[in-house]
């Protein structure tokens, strides 16, 4: 699939996904006064939802039947080393840039109240943040997307450091240490690749680039390193619960919607179709290491006291599906560790919303300060227990699906592996369930639960949003497997054929 491939726009609507929420963030950072939050608040969210609406032609103007890149646009950067300014979306990557756009409209809306502190810098890194996270998604040139991947690092570092909880520092910095180590290996194997390839880092002049056997497991292993601490595999994910304990609420949303996908999607765009006898050979490893995330970490998370780490080990526990998908090497794997994806950023999104939601009210995450909490928050408790039974993968939410598929899969791939990953929906139930009821039914433990107010609008508004997103995708989930199909078919054609 080279450039000659492709279908090229005529109008830059990539460029304006990524520049429309980083320059609105910029803007923000400029006119934003503490004296004068509201006007913060109001150009953020119009920053967003600009952000999020120049995203939606690239939906409507999509072509499912093809595997082309579309939206094309090229042009030189630093032209000595033949680094270019390469982007385009297939069926595969489509999907995170409109959800990346539209999670950001939600961590605008959820922070609006609730910070108040240095409102234009919060507000501002997100924005910034959403536009480099569109950045990985689009990029074709390996360095442009090396530059995205690691840009990211730096408004997330400053969303934990500056606005999390006690520990803050130390996870900001175990955040950022673990992620950026990971990143160096990929940087050292996206050099050798240009080295072997030419002088090219155009993605797609990789995929069809000859690798010995030794050189492919090398490169598969370095680009390991990145993206599995980013996904993150076990055992490199430690400094998630951290992060997403001291993280905002803000925080903890997009990092789990959106940031652990990057890696995730690295494994789709470079380690499969530039690698792909490595990526045979090393399978058996990438599904052990996936089964142990579901398995092993589902039980670490039964015995959270914390919600936000219940969630968040929970969170592990499903990308795990998603690299036990991709690694089977069919149709109904690799869609499904895709819709899996998707799933999850509303899923788990919704969950760490409903935490904040608590956290806001109590100022504890502890499940045992609650108890009872229906009796003062019926409207509350009806999303939360929604988006529980959806995280524990109830039929007709999204949460089913790209779990389901990847299931089925399995079970074609190995019966064994098919059993074991069925496994993770016992645990997910147990978790989850185990969590909603202590935290919303019984009766009203203490009196701080009993002077607990229900949802205000806003927050009705937000959680309103992703409950129609869950169970529209749970109930009707075609619209998203259609656009994929034809660019997983390719995908999987490009690796079952052999570059030694």
């Amino acid at each position: 699939m080279m450039a000659s491939d492709m279908a090229s726009s005529t109008f830059p609507w990539l460029t304006l996904a990524i520049f429309v929420p980083i320059v609105a963030g910029l803007l923000v950072l400029l006119v934003g006064r503490d004296d004068r939050p509201e006007l913060t608040r109001v150009l953020s969210l119009v920053g967003a939802v600009i952000g999020f609406l120049v995203t939606i032609p690239l939906y409507t103007g999509f072509d499912p039947y093809t595997a082309n890149m579309q939206f094309v646009e090229l042009t030189p950067w630093i032209s000595s080393y033949a680094v270019n300014y390469h982007l385009g979306v297939d069926g595969i990557s489509l999907w995170f840039v409109l959800l990346t756009a539209f999670i950001t409209i939600i961590v605008v809306l959820a922070g609006w109240e609730v910070i108040t502190s240095r409102v234009s810098q919060y507000m501002g890194a997100f924005l910034i943040l959403s536009g480099l996270m569109i950045g990985v998604f689009v990029a074709l040139d390996a360095m442009l997307f090396y530059v995205f991947f690691e840009a990211t690092l730096i408004p997330m570092y400053l969303i934990i450091g500056v606005w999390g909880g006690p520990n803050r520092v130390y996870a900001a910095f175990k955040f950022f240490l673990y992620t950026l180590l990971g990143s160096l290996l990929m940087l050292v194997a996206f050099i050798y690749l240009w080295h072997v390839s030419g002088g090219s880092f155009d993605i797609l002049t990789w995929h069809k680039t000859a690798l010995g056997y030794t050189p492919q497991i090398l490169i598969f292993l370095a680009l390991l390193a990145a993206f599995a601490v980013k996904v993150p595999m076990w055992p490199v994910h430690t400094w998630l619960p951290d992060a997403h304990v001291e993280a905002p609420t803000g925080g903890s949303v997009v990092l789990a919607a959106i940031m652990l996908k990057l890696g995730a999607y690295g494994f789709l765009r470079f380690s499969l179709p530039i690698v792909p006898d490595a990526s045979h050979s090393l399978s058996g490893l990438m599904i052990t290491l996936s089964l142990i995330a579901v398995i092993y970490i589902g039980l670490v998370a039964i015995v959270q006291k914390d919600m936000k780490k219940l969630v968040a080990y929970s969170s592990v526990a499903h990308m795990g599906f998603v690299t036990l998908g991709f690694f089977l090497f069919n149709t109904g794997g690799l869609e499904g560790g895709i819709v899996q994806m998707i799933s999850h950023g509303f899923v788990s999104g919704a969950m760490f919303l409903c935490i904040g939601v608590l956290y806001d009210r109590l100022h504890s995450r502890e499940i045992a300060d609650y108890g009872g909490v229906v009796n003062v928050m019926p409207r509350f408790v009806t999303f939360f227990v929604l988006f529980s039974m959806a995280n524990a993968g109830l039929p007709a939410t999204s949460g089913f699906v790209g779990e389901f598929m990847v299931i089925i899969a399995s079970v074609e791939y190995n019966f064994w592996i098919g059993l074991l990953a069925a496994t993770s929906l016992i645990l997910g139930a147990s978790y989850s369930l185990w969590m909603l009821k202590r935290v919303a039914y019984g009766e009203i433990t203490n009196d701080k639960v009993r002077s607990m107010s229900d949802l205000n609008s806003r927050e009705f508004f937000i959680l309103g949003i992703l409950a129609i997103a869950v169970l529209y995708m749970g109930i009707y989930p075609k619209p998203f497997t259609d656009v994929m199909h034809v660019s997983v078919d390719a995908l999987l054609q490009h690796i079952a054929i052999s570059k030694l």
